[in-house]
């Protein structure tokens, strides 16, 4: 019984390592011909397995789906690997960023009112880093192209969904914290 375990441990590692996409539980029990009940027993095994400090590889949950990531401490051995220049996000992206992830869809157009200032440079570079996309049109003159983030987004930022950004009321009421500490 055992030995057959841990083939599908085996076989659902294997299928996380290779998937471009993750792999929600369903898909996950139809592809190993398993219950819903035993995939999530496996995917508690693998999760024990990757919390440990010996391993590089986390096991990421997305929107009840899964897939193989790697620990953010292996991120500098990963950029070696790659030589890719660090996932740094000038104050104008992050800026645009966080106002695209509360509002979005959202046009550049109003994207620029919410800053008062030109978004162009900013909303180029998230898209080039694939923390944002294009995902429609709005419907009125000109159909300005409606922006909102992407998957990549919730794994640079390691969320599930978008559900787990802070709530507004709360980052409001960290910043009358620090006005009234200064």
């Amino acid at each position: 019984m055992m030995l057959f375990r841990d083939m599908e441990i085996a076989a659902l590692e294997a299928l996380l390592f290779v998937a471009k996409e993750p792999l929600s539980i369903s898909k996950i029990a139809e592809i190993l011909e398993v219950t819903l009940k035993n995939v999530r027993e496996l995917i508690e095994v693998l999760q024990e397995r990757y919390d440990s400090t010996s391993s590089g590889l986390v096991l990421i949950e997305l929107d009840n789906s899964f897939r193989l990531g790697t620990k953010p401490e292996m991120a500098r051995y990963i950029e070696i690997l790659y030589k890719q220049p660090s996932q740094i996000l000038s104050n104008a992206a992050l800026e645009v960023l966080s106002i695209i992830a509360y509002k979005q869809p959202i046009t550049r157009g109003e994207i620029d009112f919410i800053r008062g200032v030109q978004s162009e440079r900013a909303l180029a570079t998230l898209v080039d880093k694939g923390l944002v996309k294009e995902i429609g049109r709005k419907n009125g003159p000109g159909r300005p192209i409606l922006y909102g983030t992407t998957e990549e987004f919730l794994l640079h930022f390691g969320l599930k969904s978008l559900n787990e950004l802070p709530k507004l009321d709360s980052l409001n009421d960290l910043q009358k914290d620090d006005i009234y500490s200064s």
